[in-house]
């Protein structure tokens, strides 16, 4: 298979590329800091700018004539409080998490149409669900892709076009380097940190980039797909279908000391 992978020069990104370019597939990195490897190659690539998603797919259709998969993972984190979020940071986070996305499934869309057959996965999380303390607009960013897949996925069907939302839960990389954090103002400080702090060790708790491939790679061979998967650990992904069925006033409580904030 030809894969694409976003967001490929560290972190989950670069797992997925190596672990697919070792198991014989052929992978291409789009990513803005081009990272050497044997098993994939790298296209430096800024996917927020649409006339480079364009070249890049352009520059592959080149080298092979199928486009079978695209792993849309590039994206960032955002921590802060809502009050404190400035319009530049919110309209940079957006146009990486969604505009990129939709423009490297729109750049693609057209060649998997002449296949009539290919699969997309846009890389969401679990905090897409709801809206989690001091990440409410990073929540948001997901939550908006994960509502372009479900009518995405109506509109590509009749090309045998395969689309779903893959939800992350803590994963271990070094997420917390290229996150984009608000100046925090006095008054959410002291809840800020602890919650800062708790999330961080989440991180270094969390799962593997490799158990992450394991996992796309079932996917991948599965025949039809729902619109939405749930990958982490047990006691993040519980907190899908408890916000589904308890009242929210319940969950809140819950949330509020999940996250350290009582």
């Amino acid at each position: 298979m030809t894969i694409i992978i976003t967001g490929s020069s560290t972190g989950i990104g670069f797992a997925l590329a190596e672990y697919f370019g070792k198991n014989g597939h052929l992978v291409f990195g789009l990513s803005r800091k081009e990272r050497q490897s044997q098993y994939f190659t790298t296209i430096p690539t800024d996917i927020t700018i649409n006339q480079q998603v364009k070249n890049a797919i352009a520059q592959i259709l080149t080298k092979t004539n199928a486009i079978d998969v695209v792993i849309n993972n590039a994206g960032m984190g955002m921590v802060g409080a809502v009050e404190d979020s400035t319009q530049e940071e919110i309209i940079k986070l957006f146009n990486l998490n969604v505009v990129g996305s939709v423009q490297m499934m729109n750049a693609v869309l057209p060649q998997m149409r002449t296949q009539k057959k290919g699969k997309i996965i846009n890389i969401s999380s679990i905090g897409s669900e709801m809206g989690l303390p001091f990440r409410g607009f990073y929540s948001a960013s997901k939550s908006a892709l994960d509502k372009v897949t479900e009518a995405i996925r109506y509109e590509v069907s009749p090309w045998n076009i395969e689309v779903c939302s893959l939800h992350l839960g803590d994963i271990k990389t070094k997420i917390a380097e290229s996150r984009v954090q608000t100046k925090i103002s006095e008054p959410y400080k002291k809840t800020f940190n602890r919650v800062y702090a708790l999330m961080n060790s989440h991180v270094d708790a969390g799962s593997e980039p490799h158990e992450v491939a394991d996992y796309i790679d079932g996917l991948l061979r599965k025949n039809k797909w729902k619109a939405h998967y749930y990958f982490g650990k047990f006691g993040q992904k519980i907190g899908v279908p408890l916000k589904w069925i308890l009242p929210q006033n319940i969950f809140e409580n819950l949330m509020r000391k999940y996250s350290n904030m009582d």
